[in-house]
């Protein structure tokens, strides 16, 4: 795991000075190393901070050069040995045992096409002197980030959104569209910034930069299958089915468990991180897990679960015990995360990684077993809202979400619901985790001149066009919530602290196994959920485990802003400065009703971290 930067123009680069400052801006991502390497036209500088996971020796030192070639790389090819073996009997030959090393050998036998053999988490730029082109490319589900900007026949890119405003000349205006999806979804989806005149490569996306016309092109190298028509058809063979997902867990377990670092497991006691170290020990002779227990908060605690998993199989368990969460993080994390997103679950996942960066250097995670085979609660209740509302016609529906939007106050419980009545579910999704809707977004936003509402239609073209409502929804969430929130928040929190954390889960054959072969009635139906990954608990986890917990990192936000240094802190950001965004009449309205007990907790949590980043970086509207 690293942090790459760079840049690439058509013209020789005469301020360098920034990619050296940008670089080690990502010092958090790489604290064993740092690189600097510039053509010998002055047109290309890439720069590398180095976190040593795989040949933690000099050799596998980045920018990695081999003849014309030079890469900054950040990530993991988890069949890197694999490919190694095939390009070795080709005739290439290797200096080092990293897989930095194996992309640039897969890149000069395949082209850009290597990308297919790839199986990790990724992103990389790749110079090719000899072609005059940057190539650059992020992994399928998007979990390593990759920013950048193309202006004026130059191309700049980084890890993270900071190291590219280490460059004081970058405008840093905020881009309305990203804005409002980021108060209407809690993240900003796709290829879109916060900051305008930069991109985020999307997962699974690859761009061309030709140096010589200053000119880009920007293409999609893989997408999530088509369901399968038996599997569609109620066909499937379910034990075949639990077979080959067993297999497919074993072995990408046993890949991304390699390292020259220490490694060990998150063991939350939930069904996904249970069985990744079930399949951890079949493959290690001794594991290390690690559950993470928060003093004071019972309902939060995971521990007894974990433990029953971990003697179970017999780790080598490790209970360690989280300190009291306080206000001091919260400037901390806004400044870190390079755009603000809603979820406040980042404090405890960065308290987790802090503690467990003192025993291991890579962890290995759960992350995308929800939206892989069905686990969030919303599925449950959108298939229940299809089978006993359905037969409603749409024009009976909308009166009630448009009265509900307009007559229920902002954190009603089931508003979000009742606005969602108004979707048609035979090709659309509600946004049941909508944090301000069209007229409170307009209302937040007065001073700013005429808001535009952009999100919904954003979010619209956004949605898959499949008509199996479960199958438009995981999609749905593989594409956007877990890209741009779940992904992002882990990425974050882990890197700040030095720390690796890989999915199994999202081994891209474990993806195309669960969208292209499991039919939706082995996912979720209206009062259960993962079908088939409980299936496969019950085969392989003990007879007590609790197959319905359903816990996450989380905190107690609502608790907290009733009184004391929280409740001061967000009161102290929102309404006591004097350049504040945001409506401060609907921001009073808001912490008004949580007083009261509405559910706003979030909601002004996505309001206070984002005017803390607007201040760190000095953005403007």
């Amino acid at each position: 795991m690293c942090g790459i930067i760079g840049t690439t123009s058509s013209r020789a680069v005469a301020d360098r000075e920034w990619l050296c400052a940008g670089r080690d801006s990502l010092r958090h991502r790489g604290p064993d190393d740092g690189g600097e390497w510039w053509s010998t036209d002055g047109r290309v500088g890439l720069g590398h901070r180095r976190l040593a996971i795989i040949d933690l020796s000099a050799a596998g030192h980045q920018p990695m050069q081999d003849g014309e070639l030079c890469i900054v790389f950040n990530g993991e090819i988890y069949n890197f040995a694999d490919l190694r073996f095939e390009l070795a009997a080709k005739g290439h030959a290797f200096g080092s045992h990293s897989d930095t090393e194996v992309i640039l050998a897969a890149y000069r036998e395949w082209g850009t096409d290597c990308l297919s053999r790839l199986n990790g988490m990724f992103a990389f730029a790749l110079y090719d002197e000899r072609r005059k082109q940057l190539f650059m490319a992020r992994d399928r589900a998007g979990e390593k980030p990759l920013f950048y900007a193309v202006a004026h026949g130059a191309l700049r890119f980084a890890s993270e959104l900071k190291a590219l405003m280490a460059d004081p000349a970058l405008p840093r205006r905020i881009d309305p569209e990203a804005l409002d999806c980021y108060l209407a979804m809690g993240f900003v989806p796709g290829e879109h910034c916060m900051l305008q005149g930069v991109k985020k490569l999307a997962p699974a996306h690859a761009l061309v930069f030709d140096l010589e016309s200053g000119q880009s092109r920007l293409w999609r190298y893989w997408r999530l299958p088509e369901l399968d028509a038996s599997a569609a058809a109620g066909l499937a063979n379910e034990a075949a089915l639990l077979d080959e997902l067993e297999a497919l867990l074993e072995d990408a377990v046993r890949r991304q468990l390699v390292a020259d670092v220490p490694v060990g497991v998150l063991l939350s006691g939930g069904v996904d991180s249970s069985l990744v170290t079930a399949m951890a020990v079949r493959a290690a002779p001794s594991v290390k897990t690690f559950t993470i227990r928060f003093p004071g908060y019972g309902q939060y605690d995971e521990t007894e679960h974990a433990r029953l998993i971990a003697r179970h199989f017999g780790t080598e368990h490790m209970e360690l015990e989280a300190a009291d969460s306080t206000v001091d993080l919260l400037p901390l994390l806004a400044r870190q995360f390079d755009e603000p997103m809603v979820d406040s679950s980042m404090i405890p996942t960065y308290l987790v990684s802090r503690l467990i960066r003192e025993h291991c250097t890579v962890a290995l995670g759960g992350d995308g077993g929800d939206e892989l085979f069905g686990g969030y609660g919303h599925y449950n209740r959108l298939l229940w809202m299809r089978q006993k509302l359905g037969w409603i016609p749409r024009y009976l529906r909308l009166p009630i979400a448009k009265a509900a939007e307009h007559l229920l106050p902002v954190g009603f419980k089931g508003r979000n619901w009742l606005q969602g009545l108004e979707v048609d579910l035979e090709g659309g999704l509600p946004l049941i985790a909508s944090y301000f809707d069209r007229s409170t977004r307009q209302r937040l936003m007065e001073g700013q001149g005429n808001w535009a509402l952009t999100a919904e239609n954003i979010r619209e073209q956004r949605i898959p066009k499949t008509a199996d409502l479960l199958q438009r929804a995981t999609r749905m969430d593989f594409e956007n919530y877990l890209a741009e929130d779940m992904l992002v928040k882990v990425d974050r929190a882990s890197m700040l602290n030095s720390l690796e954390v890989r999915a199994p889960l999202l081994d891209y054959r474990l993806i195309e196994f669960a969208f292209g072969k499991v039919p939706s009635y082995l996912k979720a139906t209206a009062i259960s959920r993962k079908v088939l990954l409980k299936k496969l608990s019950a085969r392989l986890l003990p007879p007590e485990f609790d197959q319905d917990r359903k816990q996450g990192f989380s905190i107690p936000l609502a608790s907290w802003l009733q009184s004391g240094s929280w409740q001061s802190f967000f009161r102290e950001v929102l309404l006591g400065a004097d350049n504040a965004l945001f409506s401060q009449k609907v921001v009073r309205k808001l912490l008004e009703g949580q007083a009261r007990g509405r559910a706003n907790s979030e909601r002004l949590f996505a309001l206070m971290m984002f005017e803390l980043w607007r201040r760190e970086y000095q953005v403007s509207i």
